[in-house]
């Protein structure tokens, strides 16, 4: 892949992202950066939330991953599923019903100050660390097709891919996120169909029938693993699937700040039930190219890498041509940048509706504090990114996963605690809860295999993580008067 190629693509692709972003932000102001002014059509929130949802890790590490754990993270989008109909049928009308910003403003109607604090601070912890690895996975795609080769330095390469970010989304928000990642979207799924379709060319397979003969028989397609010990065991990764999509898409401001810019909650379940179908293909895409990429080396006797995160730009841009190396670059750009654009804006809300105190304030203070916080969290990101490069040494996708687990999981419970039981708890005391929980649950992951026979505990560690939130709240329960008691629920069925 010539670096100049490479910059080409990258100018001319950021051209259509700010060309994109003046049009929209047009007469923009801070509710148009918040909520795009609750005038999103759902059908392009619906194909726009596929690539943030992906983000350049599904398109480099769900490949590669393949030669270790075959088909098996199919299980756990199976369980996508079933989170994405709990979110359209639950967490989506009681935020609509409530007419909410940032979604933990819930917890303050139903617990208080501090839980909403705490449900919101655990956010921004787990967006800022799962985001920036995200970004940390394109970052070194770039500095491998486009500024080593001309010398940049990988610190300033990761300032320049934010400082692009910064520029397109800083005016318009969510308003233009909506439409960029439309576009970004469209690029992600051409290129893995297009890849696919190369790959096969090089394999001499012709049509669908050939390509998907060679991935059942190739060993890599195996699904569905029984083995109760195995930590691919299709129980633990079903509702580990389920429950990660409650977390990181219905309990998560980044994504549900899109589904809240449709006209009414009837639009947004369409495009949750779109969206979901949409992404559970997108998925086995990923995976069949993975096994065709694996099976293309085979034939070619290339050695695999042992980091499995590089395998796919590796062929991509060095032995497949130039039309595949373009591709990829067009696809891991903006997997990336749909990701990372929206993780950005969404942090920014957060913090300016649950710290700043923003709806209070004039239009013109609540436009300088937007503006600010929005370059803090951007420099907040390159130095996670830097601090992530010098200690990362497992495949990314397990890393955000396990991130998820320990961060996730106090809002797993709060959420549940809050939409499903009607008792009001002492607020001071819920930030202790939400910090023991992750302790205990991170004790039990580290000792699994002793404590529980051999077992050892995988993804699930979110589930307990939010089970023991939830008992924990159950303890701070507290006896209150009838009117007490419709205020702390009454607020929830709105």
């Amino acid at each position: 892949m010539n670096p100049l190629i490479a910059l080409l693509i990258l100018v001319v692709y950021f051209g259509m992202l700010i060309a994109i972003s003046i049009f929209t932000s047009k007469g923009a102001d801070t509710n148009t950066f918040f909520t795009a002014n609750r005038q999103s059509p759902w059908y392009l929130v619906a194909f726009g939330m596929i690539g943030t949802s992906l983000s350049g890790v599904t398109f480099i590490s769900v490949p590669g991953s393949v030669a270790n754990i075959q088909f098996s993270y199919f299980q756990v989008v199976l369980g996508y599923i079933i989170g994405y109909l709990v979110i359209g049928t639950v967490l989506m009308p009681l935020y609509y019903r409530l007419n909410l910003i940032s979604i933990y403003s819930f917890l303050e109607k139903r617990f208080g100050f501090w839980s909403y604090k705490t449900g919101s601070a655990f956010f921004l912890l787990s967006r800022t660390l799962g985001s920036a690895v995200r970004l940390y996975v394109a970052a070194q795609v770039l500095q491998l097709a486009l500024f080593k080769p001309l010398g940049v330095p990988f610190e300033i390469s990761v300032a320049i891919t934010i400082f692009l970010i910064w520029v397109y989304t800083f005016k318009g928000g969510v308003k233009t996120i909506i439409i960029t990642d439309t576009l970004q979207t469209f690029f992600l799924i051409t290129a893995v169909i297009l890849t696919i379709v190369l790959v096969s060319q090089e394999l001499n397979l012709d049509g669908p029938t050939a390509i998907w003969d060679t991935v059942q028989n190739s060993g890599y397609s195996k699904i569905f693993y029984w083995d109760a010990n195995d930590p691919k065991n299709f129980f633990k990764q079903f509702l580990a699937g389920a429950f990660i999509a409650i977390v990181m898409t219905g309990l998560d401001q980044d994504l549900m700040q899109k589904n809240l810019t449709c006209k009414n909650i009837g639009e947004a379940q369409k495009n949750m039930f779109w969206f979901t179908a949409v992404l559970v293909v997108v998925n086995f895409l990923f995976l069949s190219l993975g096994a065709l990429l694996y099976v293309y080396a085979e034939s070619k006797g290339i050695p695999v890498l042992a980091k499995t995160d590089d395998f796919y730009p590796m062929l991509a841009l060095n032995h497949l041509g130039l039309l595949v190396g373009v591709t990829f670059l067009l696809g891991i750009t903006a997997a990336t940048y749909a990701s990372s654009d929206s993780a950005l804006t969404a942090l920014t809300t957060a913090f300016c509706i649950d710290f700043m105190n923003i709806e209070a304030k004039p239009e013109e203070k609540r436009s300088k504090i937007k503006f600010w916080v929005h370059i803090g969290f951007s420099v907040l990101f390159y130095l996670v990114i830097l601090v992530f490069s010098k200690m990362n040494n497992k495949e990314v996708i397990t890393a955000i996963f396990d991130l998820a687990g320990y961060t996730y999981g106090p809002l797993l419970g709060l959420f549940a605690f809050g939409a499903f039981m009607k008792r009001p708890v002492i607020d001071r005391w819920v930030p202790l809860i939400c910090v023991i929980a992750p302790i205990i649950t991170y004790i039990l992951n580290s000792y699994s295999a002793e404590i529980f026979n051999g077992y050892k505990i995988g993804f699930e560690r979110l589930i307990i993580n939010g089970m023991l939130t939830f008992i924990g709240l159950l303890f701070l329960g507290k006896k209150g008067n009838k009117r007490d008691m419709a205020m702390s629920t009454g607020r929830s069925q709105i």
